[in-house]
């Protein structure tokens, strides 16, 4: 007979729901994630502290000015697995083999034809979307349906921050970091050359999530290109 899960629905979805926020949001602390589940701080610690066991989650601590230091929860790498990965293990075999059959030249066509086809299919959904939010908000919500947790945040300034949460090519970006430079020709191919795109943060040198400003403008074409690496 097939062995049973000895956990209750209940408690899957809510050990999903903390995984799925500190992949959102960073480390938080039990009682952040208390408020924003509408559970006690003390279920939460319960579960933080189960899914500790299973090597999905750490802590640090962070001194506060009175009484004990706040235990900020973070993912491991280890819960990278519970997110979707796109095959990133067949692309990345896939682009060392044609590496190997057609040599960097023959890479770098298969780059090229990939972003066209991005820009293709990215440009057929931009349709009416006129303001550079509208065009932001259509391509976070484009890049999410790919996997990418992708969400927009509004800046003073006017610009906007296009943040991507998860990368499901990532095991193939770090071996191939020509992925993440064409990824930036599509955005700015698809938000229009009157913008200014610049990527912040980047998760293939260590950061939790991939970051993009992205304001109207031209601004400075020599900064746009040291962040296309």
């Amino acid at each position: 007979m097939e062995k049973k899960s000895s956990k209750k629905p209940t408690t899957i979805r809510t050990r999903r729901a903390i995984v799925h926020l500190l992949k959102q949001e960073g480390a938080l602390d039990a009682q952040t994630l208390a408020a924003r589940l509408h559970l006690s701080a003390m279920a939460v610690r319960q579960h933080l502290y189960a899914l500790q066991d299973e090597h999905l989650v750490t802590y640090h601590e962070v001194p506060r000015p009175v009484g004990r230091p706040a235990k900020l929860w973070q993912l491991t790498s280890a819960a990278d697995r519970l997110f979707p990965e796109a095959y990133a293990e067949l692309t990345l075999s896939l682009l060392t083999s044609v590496t190997e059959a057609f040599g960097a030249a023959g890479l770098e066509r298969l780059l090229d034809v990939r972003t066209r086809q991005q820009i293709a299919a990215y440009g057929q959904q931009m349709a009416g979307q006129d303001t550079l939010q509208q065009r932001v908000e259509a391509l976070a919500a484009m890049r999410t349906d790919e996997g990418y947790m992708a969400e927009v945040q509004a800046q003073a300034d006017g610009s906007f921050l296009l943040l991507e949460k998860h990368c499901p090519i990532c095991v193939a970006a770090v071996a191939c970091t020509g992925l993440c430079g064409k990824e930036l020709e599509v955005f700015q191919a698809v938000l229009g050359q009157d913008v200014t795109i610049e990527r912040t943060e980047h998760m293939v040198v260590g950061a939790r999530r991939c970051a993009y400003r992205v304001a109207a403008g031209t601004g400075n074409q020599e900064s746009h290109q040291v962040n296309k690496m």
